[in-house]
């Protein structure tokens, strides 16, 4: 059995096309990144929005990081059956889903009471960083799942 790779090419040069907006989502993005979070939190966040999303480039930028910030394979392998699994800590489940609630946003609005029960495991700012974090990914996963403008490596 043999196996053919192929590597998506780009196919819409944004960055450098309007280098004025990418500036703006890089300063974003930076922002979004100066938190209370834990990294560690904030790369499941990040990896579990992008998988949802189909962002290959971003999935796999995440899981690297996540792996850099200590994240153990078996749970980043158990991300998308979070739910099943006994690896996640009350905090991480609430994050995890507030993140499919957000990034599925156009199948129903985000439950006031799933925001309640958020809130319960972080405090005020957490919870606003949580929501800018998971904003600013969903942001970029649908840049890159549109546009590819950056190559696998």
């Amino acid at each position: 059995m043999t196996t053919e790779t192929t590597t998506p090419t780009i196919r819409v040069a944004v960055d450098d096309l309007a280098p004025h907006i990418n500036e703006a989502m890089n300063a974003l993005d930076a922002a979004a990144r100066k938190t209370h979070l834990e990294a560690p939190l904030l790369e499941l966040v990040r990896a579990r929005a992008s998988q949802i999303n189909g962002c290959a480039y971003c999935v796999d930028m995440h899981t690297g990081d996540a792996r850099k910030a200590g994240e153990s394979e078996r749970r980043l392998f158990a991300l998308p059956v979070w739910r099943e699994t006994p690896f996640f800590t009350a905090r991480e489940r609430a994050a995890l889903e507030l993140t499919e609630a957000v990034t599925r946003i156009s199948e129903r609005p985000v439950p006031e009471e799933l925001v309640t029960r958020v809130a319960a495991e972080f405090t005020d700012v957490e919870l606003a960083e949580l929501i800018w974090a998971i904003t600013v990914i969903n942001a970029w996963n649908r840049l890159g799942a549109t546009a590819r403008p950056w190559p696998l490596s």
